[in-house]
């Protein structure tokens, strides 16, 4: 079937958009739309512009006969500001505060629209990465995780307090707890991870870290590593760290029960793309990287 080119643009925005980071060949294009490479290599110039004016993303092109075009998600600086600005005011509305201190956030975690912004912030970071899995404990992090993973175009891998019998069998470890000091458990079938897989892993809140270090501990058990921590909130006023590189949006910095009050600022998104840049800037400088 003969595509007009309106409606090839159409459609092409729409496949490259529904498979992020999966490289396509002219070929694919060229056979389902009927038409000469050529045409499509104008149609992709036209996507790459829009996409990189809208602040949508970018094309990549892939050269050599097993080449192709990559959709590469990204959100730009103001766009990023604008959605983390709303996030904060979100969460520092006091109706959130829970007995205890504690934070409501199910009404965030379980909006589409929120989670999946959340998941191409991090996808811009990560994209030009080598992941293979994202990786969450259940249960709160696991809709920011497929978010993630839906950018990224990989699987998402949950890590559990107890085992289930339809997973088969697991690999079990114990890890302190960082805020409580408490000894836990969690635990991963084998069957979901494969050794030595480059593995990004997401959560939803952390104080001193202890659970994400605990899953950083349950990858050495699969010979795998990590690629990156994405946290969408991280606690302030902690002693002692357990985790130095990560990645959050919103940082909480006081919460008053008495007064009902939740101070929220930015978290060290930015900051970390800034020193990205930089590393970037250096090695180019050194000539370390290629000018592409």
């Amino acid at each position: 079937m003969k595509f007009r080119r309106s409606s090839r643009l159409v459609d092409m925005t729409n496949y490259l958009l529904q498979h992020p980071r999966r490289l396509v060949s002219l070929t694919v294009f060229a056979d389902r739309y009927d038409s000469a490479k050529s045409s499509i290599s104008e149609d992709l110039t036209i996507i790459k512009q829009t996409f990189e004016q809208q602040g949508i993303g970018t094309l990549q092109t892939v050269s050599g006969a097993a080449g192709g075009v990559k959709y590469i998600p990204y959100v730009g600086e103001v766009e990023a500001k604008g959605f983390i600005s709303e996030l904060r005011e979100q969460i520092a509305n006091p109706d959130r505060l829970l007995p205890g201190g504690y934070l409501y956030l199910a009404d965030i975690l379980g909006d589409p629209q929120i989670v999946n912004q959340i998941g191409r912030l991090y996808a811009s970071v990560y994209s030009d990465r080598k992941i293979d899995v994202v990786m969450t404990v259940a249960t709160k992090g696991i809709p920011l995780a497929y978010a993630v993973a839906r950018y990224l175009d990989v699987p998402v891998v949950i890590v559990r307090r107890d085992s289930k019998v339809t997973e088969g069998s697991t690999v079990s470890i114990n890890y302190v707890s960082g805020s409580t000091k408490r000894i836990q458990t969690m635990v991963l079938a084998k069957r979901s991870l494969n050794e030595g897989s480059s593995v990004l892993i997401i959560d939803d809140f952390m104080k001193a870290g202890g659970t994400i270090n605990g899953m950083v501990s349950m990858l050495e058990e699969f010979n795998a590593h990590v690629a990156g921590i994405g946290v969408l909130v991280e606690a302030e006023d902690i002693e002692e760290r357990l985790i130095d590189e990560y990645i959050s949006l919103v940082k909480l910095t006081d919460v008053n029960v008495k007064e009902k009050q939740i101070s929220v600022s930015e978290g060290n998104y930015f900051s970390y793309l800034k020193s990205l840049g930089e590393i970037a800037q250096e090695q180019y400088d050194e000539g370390t990287v290629d000018e592409e």
